[in-house]
């Protein structure tokens, strides 16, 4: 167990230490304390306490800031936190945790099996070079679901890409005022097609295309992106801010195409 999360007063040492280093020099202590979850009192005496250690300067007047010391101190305790979180995610999570994937041969309990993403899928397999591994937890036949434990390596997965299409809204001309060769142009290949307002459904039968999904295409693209899934999002204009709103907040790769003729 690492040091900082053996006792209270050593973590809450950590976290004052933190906040001191990101708010220097103007340190709230009531904002601190009701983010700790302690008195007011208590981060005084926290805070004295690191001045005494050497861990931390002030100049008397409620300005305090972290020491050449206290940077190393701090640095130590992450560094111990993030070893103690890479043998819980690496070393006991990854054995603990079971994981579903589709059989692409028969396979048998036990059988240590090679795993990979494909189409946002997980497949498990005997293919040779591929650095995701894992145990079987039960016989499968090919095609079937099986569960995946002691996950060894990384699965290898980039991020899809977003293509938001704009269609203008009916008051502008909606469908009929759609660039449809653009869009029939977007819609081909293998992507997931989604559509968002019924000017953006029209223009897309128009390109000969039905969506994959009509409600719920927002979060169905930032899904599918996360699985490494490409695809198109036909959308009205007035619901193209707050879509790409949302990308971003997820930081996903997206192209916005106007589709609107003149």
């Amino acid at each position: 167990m690492v040091n900082i999360l053996q006792s209270k007063r050593e973590s809450s040492r950590f976290q004052i230490l933190v906040e001191i280093a990101a708010h220097q020099p103007n340190l709230r202590q009531k904002e601190v304390a009701e983010r700790l979850g302690v008195t007011p009192q208590a981060i005084s005496e926290y805070i004295k306490e690191l001045v005494a250690n050497g861990l931390v300067t002030t100049d008397g007047r409620m300005r305090y800031s972290i020491t050449k010391e206290g940077v190393e101190w701090l640095l130590e305790g992450a560094a111990e936190l993030k070893r103690y979180a890479r043998v819980v995610m690496e070393d006991i999570i990854s054995h603990v945790s079971v994981w579903t994937a589709l059989a692409e041969a028969d396979l048998v309990e036990g059988e240590r099996v090679s795993l990979e993403m494909r189409g946002g899928l997980l497949y498990a397999n005997r293919k040779e070079g591929i650095e995701a591994s894992g145990i079987t937890i039960s016989d499968a036949r090919a095609g079937e679901d099986v569960g995946v434990s002691d996950l060894k390596g990384l699965i290898s997965l980039d991020e899809g890409v977003i293509i938001v299409a704009k269609v203008p809204r009916v008051q502008v001309g909606g469908s009929r005022k759609v660039d449809i060769n653009t869009l029939k142009t977007l819609v081909s290949g293998e992507r997931m097609i989604g559509a968002l307002g019924i000017e953006a459904l029209v223009a897309l039968r128009k390109a000969g295309r039905e969506p994959d999904v009509i409600f719920g295409a927002k979060e169905s693209a930032v899904e599918a992106a996360f699985h490494g899934i490409n695809s198109v999002i036909a959308s009205v204009d007035e619901q193209v801010p707050s879509l790409l709103e949302r990308l971003e907040s997820e930081g996903l790769k997206y192209e916005l195409v106007d589709l609107t003729t003149v």
